[in-house]
């Protein structure tokens, strides 16, 4: 009898990028002064942990056009913490390595999303 593998939400290669890299800010943004972290800081984190909680809530749902509707949600997260990340370095709040690090772990998850809308496109029914 062969076993049944199923999908478990620490399987997907988006939300791992996303989660990890929510933490990753996380500890930055909790090091910097109040008026930083209440304006970008605040800003920053809610960003970037919406990519992987909405990750996660698609996940959780039952139909493809609900669990697609959330996975699309974290693009439009993805997209602001860019923007947040742009702000934070111009503002001289994080270093240029660290930019250079969250830059590079957003860039990874446009690919990422999509492999999981196509997954549950094609696996999935109604």
């Amino acid at each position: 009898m062969i076993e049944k593998k199923y999908l478990k939400l620490n399987d997907i290669g988006a939300y791992k990028v996303a989660f990890n890299l929510s933490n990753y800010i996380w500890d930055l943004v909790v090091k910097w002064d109040r008026f930083s972290s209440d304006t970008v800081g605040k800003q920053f984190v809610r960003a970037v942990d919406s990519i992987s909680a909405n990750i996660a809530e698609g996940f959780g749902r039952y139909s493809k056009k609900d669990k697609i509707k959330f996975f699309r949600i974290s693009f439009g997260s993805m997209y602001e913490s860019l923007v947040w990340n742009e702000k934070a370095l111009k503002r001289k709040l994080i270093n240029k390595n660290h930019y250079d690090y969250i830059f590079s772990e957003l860039q990874k998850l446009p690919r990422l999303i999509h492999q999981l809308i196509k997954f549950t496109n094609d696996k999935l029914s109604e």
